[in-house]
């Protein structure tokens, strides 16, 4: 089995970024015993004007005896784009292409368990960035290239571009400058041997070192124009403008607010932001300003009531107490937020990673303006810019190594742009309407050879009309059409559910990664050929030629898939019209699991569906049972005595014409509760419920990475009947890591657990997004909206999984589902449209009993195991038993479900238990976490089912979930 154990903290937590003073960053591979080394770090930036393209390659060595996979998170800072990315395939770099977000990450892990080379560099939020690369062999080198844009910021009367060099020692280090079009040498700083020389109206700079200590940073000044430039760039068959206009800001101070709306970011991340750096700037600003009141806001997985506080003469203390005594916990809902209409300014202080809830951010009245601060490293500044600007205010960034700076932006207003339009140019970009550090830049799309554009400046109090001509023929930047983009992108931040399309498209025709798509480089034509990713230019012709064959035979395979699942439905239609007798014989799992008897199921009943509902045979009838689990057995089994119990009442099957009438019928169930034995909890159990959460908070720094603490410690305060702070806790784990799905899967099952499904269907939505070639994705969301009372949706959303062709690691899941579909239209109050689905598909199959297994590790293996009153059990390898239960296939590769269904519940007890028999994953982290449904009257409208949640650590592990009764 291959490691895959590479926790890849490269390029510069951030190389990227300016934080040079940070220490070296370091290439671990966990339990692989030594680091991944650079032999080779090779840095080239080329600078021309106020624009900059950096590519760093990076020669890597495994010293291990096993390959890894590397994996790496790094944030941009403001301004920068990536533009490119390469691997090394067959000793040569081949460019990555973009590809749409989810379906980019499902073809790298698909690749990847066939052990061929994949790499990916995807968005995670705002601007941070993950990379993999597959693999770096043993005792081999891989090489790794990316490329990023940024604009520069101005300092005094020139540009400054920077370059931390956090990457510690590197065997052989070459850097080299060049800067175009300056009127005077450019300084530079930070490597006392580096010198720029004029060659042919150029100015260059290189060195080359063995042995070096990449640290430290680098500064270059060129000199900037003292009049307005544009540049301008022809590509994908348009004609692109970058104009930099530098402007004498008048600085004026701001209408002094009445009332600020002080809207505080407590979520768990906002424990780190700088918040000394923030309180300071507020000390300034509430000093200024003198008499005012401000409504404190905090926003988490939900927003808190205002709390008032008057400021008199700059005494804020009462404020800066509350504020100080904040509790950061919980998830960031930034848009779960009303606008008050007599508040002036409001001030977000927050790192603008918005994880939860699908609200839509609020817009602000006309009188009124939002300011952004952030002070964090891991942020989203492209969002908070976005939103700031929307709302006629400002992005302002909090360090301390500017006290003053963030207040007097909030107090002082620079010039600022007003109307703008264009006469021959169109798709008008401006990158702030502030002016910021001297110079507005605006970007757009030319129409004509000759075009003007024109903008109102307010500065100093007073409004400037201002024309700049923009000529086709002005001097030629090959990152014009690249800055447009980066700019339209964070206009469309500030909305992204309604612009989703459009960043899509904008990534895919700039080939650049956005929060829709990301970078792609695949090793073998076949494989861009099977995913249907355009190549790059080298392989284009013959993946077109390829790819001309090819459509017919997709069409062809949808239809054949579909049919495919009618007679795999026609299956179960025909077990449930079925008396089932028996004939036990041996045989191997294909899975290569233990042989296990296989029941063969005998004299089945062949059904004719006409569209409808097959005919039942008569129910049984189940009296009243009141039965609790065995305790011994329980307590063996780690339990609790504490049961959940559900009941229902009535037929859970509908008679056959003809048919005696049934007595009143009832079905009783206990299951044990969840208790774990982490130490944690003991704490918790131990304090009176008011001191409950104040436990939690004391141990959460010790357990800030585990996903079980926080579902755990939710379990133990909903126990205690505080639900409010339960699903705060349990909202952390949409905090724990950006778009790691298996936690949001975990949340959405647990809300779905607490009965909030309208706080699961936004998880699940994420979800879906994120991982949209598996198939459980969309029938997780589905169930969330049903619980919901959204059944239209529902249905429409699950039936993606019965349409689409899904890696064969996933068996079954298209008539489970169809079971639920069928289920859901069945016990729907209204009328649902259901043309969509085949009509040999619509046949609602009714059960006394049902139990669905699923879990959230991928290429896991767990398995449900159900033992009958007569001690036979239902398990993969007994998928049909004497009484007719039927277990579903067995899912060796992940996520499940594995169902367990039986018409007729037969009187006696049943015992329900998971089991955890093995993974293929090349690193399990922690424990599995599985989920089991069990559900009574499934299908009809007196069903209920009940939710649990239990973690499964090592293999071989097996845990009784719980007991009922049928007498």
């Amino acid at each position: 089995m291959l490691t895959r154990a590479l926790a890849f903290v490269l390029f510069a937590t951030l190389a990227f970024g300016a934080h040079a003073s940070r220490a070296p960053p370091r290439i671990v591979a966990v339990g692989a015993g030594e680091a991944i080394q650079i032999q080779q770090l090779s840095i080239h930036a080329e600078i021309s004007g106020g624009m900059a393209e950096t590519t760093v390659r990076m020669v890597l060595f495994n010293p291990n005896h096993r390959q890894l996979e590397g994996s790496v998170e790094f944030p941009l800072a403001e301004g920068q784009q990536i533009s490119a990315f390469a691997l090394d395939i067959n000793g040569e770099m081949r460019p990555a292409v973009p590809v749409g977000k989810a379906r980019g990450r499902a073809v790298f892990e698909a690749i990847e368990r066939r052990q061929v080379d994949p790499g990916l560099l995807e968005v995670t939020q705002g601007n941070n960035f993950k990379l993999r690369v597959y693999p770096i062999f043993a005792r081999a080198t891989r090489t790794v290239e990316i490329t990023y844009t940024e604009t520069l910021a101005r300092q005094g009367a020139n540009w400054a571009y920077r370059l931390p060099l956090a990457y510690g020692q590197v065997q052989d280090l070459q850097l080299s400058f060049t800067v175009n079009g300056a009127s005077a040498t450019p300084l530079l700083t930070g490597l006392s041997d580096l010198r720029f020389e004029a060659r042919k109206g150029v100015y260059s700079a290189d060195v080359a070192r063995r042995s070096a200590k990449a640290q430290g940073e680098i500064e270059i000044l060129s000199r900037a124009a003292l009049a307005p430039r544009v540049y301008t760039q022809r590509f994908d068959e348009a004609d692109w403008f970058v104009a930099e206009v530098p402007v004498s800001s008048v600085r004026s101070a701001r209408v002094k607010p009445r009332v600020v709306g002080l809207l505080w970011d407590s979520s768990g991340s906002g424990a780190k932001r700088a918040l000394d750096a923030e309180m300071a700037e507020l000390e300034r600003y509430f000093s200024t300003l003198g008499t005012l009141q401000v409504r404190l806001i905090r926003l988490r997985d939900r927003a808190e009531a205002p709390q008032l506080f008057n400021v008199a003469g700059g005494d804020w203390k009462a404020l800066r107490r509350a504020i100080e005594n904040t509790v950061y916990d919980g998830a960031s809902a930034l848009a779960d937020w009303k606008p008050q209409a007599d508040v002036d300014h409001y001030l977000m202080f927050s790192d603008g990673l918005s994880n939860y809830g699908a609200g839509r951010f609020p817009d602000l009245a006309a009188h009124q303006r939002l300011f952004t601060l952030n002070s964090a490293m891991v942020a989203d500044p492209v969002r908070l810019s976005a939103l700031a600007e929307r709302n006629r205010g400002q992005y302002i960034a909090v360090s301390r190594t500017t006290p003053g700076a963030a207040a007097r932006a909030l107090l002082y207003e620079e010039a600022r742009i007003g109307h703008i339009s264009a006469s021959g140019a169109t798709d008008i970009e401006v990158e702030s309407h502030t002016v910021r550090e001297g110079l507005l830049r605006i970007a757009g799309r030319l129409l004509a050879p000759r075009a003007e554009l024109s903008f109102t400046l307010s500065n100093g109090g007073k409004d400037e009309q201002i024309v700049l001509p923009l000529a086709g023929d002005s001097p030629a930047h090959p990152h014009a059409a690249s800055t447009w983009a980066a700019l339209r992108l964070r206009a469309l931040e500030g909305d992204v559910e309604l612009h989703r399309s459009e960043i899509d498209r904008i990534g895919r025709r700039f080939a650049i990664p956005t929060r829709e798509t990301s970078l792609i480089v695949l090793e073998q034509l076949s494989d861009y050929l099977s995913y249907d990713i355009r190549p790059p230019a080298q392989l284009s012709a013959a993946f077109d030629k390829a790819m001309a064959t090819s459509a017919q035979h997709r069409r062809s395979e949808r239809v054949r898939h579909v049919d495919q699942v009618v007679q795999m439905y026609q299956q179960r239609i025909d077990w449930w019209n079925a008396r089932h007798q028996r004939k036990p014989s041996m045989q191997t799992s294909r899975f290569g699991k233990r042989d296990a008897p296989v029941v063969v199921a005998m004299e089945v009943q062949q059904s004719s569906m006409k569209g409808m509902t097959p005919p039942p045979p008569p129910p049984p009838l189940l009296a009243p049972v009141a039965a609790a689990p065995a305790k011994a057995a329980m307590r063996a089994a780690g339990a609790a005595d504490e049961l959940a119990r559900v009941e229902v009442t009535g037929s859970s099957i509908r008679r056959e014409a003809g048919a005696p009438a049934a007595a009143p019928q009832k079905m009783a169930m206990s299951l044990k509760k969840w208790v774990p034995n982490a130490p944690y909890l003991r704490r918790l159990k131990e304090a009176p419920a008011e001191r409950m959460y104040q436990a939690y908070l004391d141990q959460k720094p010790d357990y800030a990475n585990s996903t079980a603490f926080f579902f755990d410690a939710a379990d133990a305060l909903m126990q205690a009947g505080q639900r409010e702070l339960s699903l705060r806790v349990l909202s952390n784990l949409a905090e724990m890591e950006l778009e790691n799905r298996a936690a949001l899967r975990i949340l959405g099952y647990r809300l779905l657990q607490a009965g909030a499904p309208q706080l699961a269907v936004p998880v699940f939505e994420q979800v879906l997004r994120i991982a949209e070639e598996e198939p459980q994705s969309f029938r997780d969301l589905g169930l969330a909206l049903a619980g919901s009372g959204r059944a239209q949706e529902a249905i429409d959303t699950m039936y993606e999984v019965v349409e689409r062709t899904w890696d064969q690691r996933f068996p079954d899941i298209e008539t489970i589902t169809l079971a639920e579909i069928n289920a859901i239209v069945s016990t729907s109050g209204k009328k649902l449209d259901v043309s969509r689905i085949d009509p040999r598909l619509r046949a609602n199959l009714p059960l006394d009993l049902r139990v669905v297994l699923s879990w959230d590790s991928d290429n896991s293996d767990m398995d449900l195991h159900v033992t009958d009153p007569s001690g036979e059990q239902s398990f993969y390898g007994n998928p049909l038993t004497s009484q007719g239960a039927r277990m579903s296939r067995d899912f060796t590769g992940g996520y499940g479900p594995e169902e367990f269904a039986l018409r007729r519940a037969k009187s006696g007890k049943y015992r329900i238990e998971a089991s955890f028999f093995g993974h293929r994953q090349q690193v399990l982290s922690g424990a599995t976490t599985v989920q089991v449904k069990v559900t009574v009257g499934f299908g009809t409208a007196r069903q209920k089912e009940k939710l649990m949640t239990v973690r499964l650590q090592e293999r071989s592990d097996r845990v009784l979930v719980g007991e009922f009764e049928v007498d």
